[in-house]
């Protein structure tokens, strides 16, 4: 049986290549794995995406994000400063813009844990409330 993968298609006012390009950059395991003037097909971390060039109809916005488990925090600034370079917006509690108008939530993959401590949650929610890009040490510490 053939496997059905399903992945996001995301539509581009005529950058869909510059866009996958730049996300190549970014992530470690990242690869354009088909490409022409109207589509462009790519890879992150194992995840596939399509690029399309649909013109300007249509602009991304936060109703749909990709989320970014991160390790450490030198992971949580690498895709934040990446990400948010060029152009990119800061939003708060580890979500941001990219150049291309993509949110992105750049997250530590602990919090869950943390926010599952009754005796720590209110502290750590309360701390990630008041920040951008997420402080790994300051949740831990909160």
């Amino acid at each position: 049986m053939m496997k059905k993968q399903i992945y996001p298609c995301l539509w581009f006012d005529g950058k869909a290549q510059e866009a996958a390009k730049f996300y190549c950059t970014i992530f470690k395991e990242a690869k354009i794995t088909a490409d022409n003037n109207m589509v462009v097909t790519f890879e992150l971390n194992g995840t596939k995406f399509m690029g399309l060039n649909g013109g300007p109809q249509f602009k991304f916005n936060e109703a749909v994000s990709f989320v970014i488990d991160c390790d450490t925090q030198e992971e949580i600034d690498h895709y934040w400063n990446k990400l948010t370079a060029d152009g990119g917006q800061e939003s708060q509690c580890g979500w941001l813009k990219d150049k291309f108008g993509v949110s992105w939530q750049v997250v530590p993959s602990i919090l869950p844990e943390l926010l599952s401590n009754p005796a720590k949650a209110q502290n750590v929610m309360k701390a990630y409330m008041q920040m951008k890009k997420f402080d790994i040490a300051a949740l831990e510490n909160a």
